[in-house]
């Protein structure tokens, strides 16, 4: 069997004429001779409204529940989506998680999928009947209903294209693909027609909202190639595949930016052993995720200064948690809102000699301070004032060529 796994995001199904173009996107592969399965996610606006109800309830809403009560809005989208084939004349039929089923591990709100039965669905493939399955969802052994936390539909049909050997996943969103930076944020940013797993995961951890970082690292595990297209309009979108299916001639594949950052120094740390992870522990257990860290020492090496990132929003818990730590002193402790970090991204910089410079540089040219510089491989990050974070995109996305 060809079998092609199509997912459509929230706006995709968001209203019931986007349901009824969905319906036509679907029906044009049936008539490609694919076996066509559906994944899908909640009608936009319908999985916070639910999330809102619970908070109503009382503030510490148990976790079981709360994953029955979100995996409602996927329940609604698919059905009317098999109910507009049916009406089409298309055999059709809405699967829940647990009909499948499809089985999960790990804690409510942020389970994986760890395997799928596919028995019934196939043999509903075979009879030709096209399987509209809940996205984001799962059951675990104790048969409770699971979801996958955000971009959990992505996940979903990346893994139905691996258990089904799925000849292409197709992923429909309300943009065309992937771009070289976010196009509400620079007007001539342009679509990237092929993209590798890795360029992919790390724009998607630093801040491109196409996808979620996790849905990528499954696709790039199983080698299951994506292409990001719009459900809106008929054009290629954008392929995420291995490196060496890529031919190009750009070093740099794109930038990303974030706008939500906060910078944290502890001044005057004494310079020791474990001193790091006695800062950093209190933080992983309460689910605060640090990104970049810089660590310098004074002159007598008797005393250190740690500088990290964290998300604007989890500066109040941060803050409370490193005063409460009784297993560091410091001299003094330094907040810094107004700070955004902008990264470059691309499989070329491995052999191109020179990047770092032209990143800096460019960003001088224009007055732009750095003040926390983090590399990877393939990725450079740097931390800024905010109110520079336009004039930074819009240099860099020049001196690399993006807009061509």
């Amino acid at each position: 069997m060809k079998i092609v796994v199509l997912k459509f995001g929230g706006t995709s199904v968001g209203t019931a004429e986007r349901i009824k173009k969905v319906a036509n996107i679907i029906v044009g592969y049936v008539k490609k001779k694919f076996r066509v399965i559906v994944v899908s996610s909640a009608m936009s606006g319908v999985t916070n409204n639910l999330i809102k109800k619970s908070r109503n309830i009382c503030d510490n809403f148990k976790s079981s529940e709360y994953d029955v009560l979100v995996a409602a809005g996927e329940q609604m989208s698919c059905a009317l989506i098999a109910g507009r084939l049916n009406h089409m004349g298309y055999k059709s039929q809405s699967w829940m998680s647990w009909q499948i089923p499809i089985l999960t591990e790990g804690q409510h709100r942020s389970s994986r999928i760890s395997n799928i039965n596919k028995g019934k669905i196939l043999n509903y493939l075979k009879s030709g009947g096209i399987p509209v399955i809940t996205g984001f969802q799962g059951i675990n052994n104790n048969n409770r209903i699971t979801t996958l936390g955000r971009g959990g539909s992505d996940a979903s049909a990346i893994m139905c294209a691996k258990f089904f050997k799925a000849k292409k996943c197709v992923i429909f969103t309300d943009v065309e693909g992937v771009y070289t930076t976010d196009p509400s944020n620079l007007k001539n940013a342009k679509k990237i027609k092929v993209i590798s797993y890795e360029e992919m995961l790390e724009m998607a951890s630093l801040g491109a909202k196409v996808m979620q970082p996790h849905s990528i690292q499954d696709a790039r595990l199983n080698r299951i190639e994506i292409e990001v297209k719009s459900s809106f309009i008929n054009r290629k979108g954008t392929l995420i595949t291995k490196r060496k299916n890529i031919f190009r001639n750009r070093t740099i594949t794109g930038l990303t930016s974030t706008k939500n950052d906060a910078k944290v120094t502890l001044v005057g740390v004494k310079d020791r052993p474990g001193v790091a992870a006695s800062v950093f522990k209190p933080l992983s257990k309460n689910q605060i995720n640090v990104d970049m860290v810089v660590q310098t020492s004074s002159s007598n090496n008797r005393e250190t200064d740690i500088t990290f990132t964290i998300k604007l929003e989890d500066l109040s818990k941060t803050l409370r948690l490193i005063r409460q730590n009784k297993k560091i002193k410091y001299r003094d402790l330094i907040v810094n809102k107004n700070v955004s970090k902008i990264s470059i991204i691309g499989v070329g910089m491995v052999t191109t000699p020179g990047v770092t410079y032209r990143m800096f540089q460019t960003l001088a040219d224009k007055g732009i301070n750095i003040l926390v510089i983090a590399t990877s491989e393939i990725k450079i990050s740097v931390l800024i004032n905010k109110k520079n974070i336009n004039k930074a995109i819009s240099a860099l996305h020049k001196e690399f060529k993006l807009n061509r």
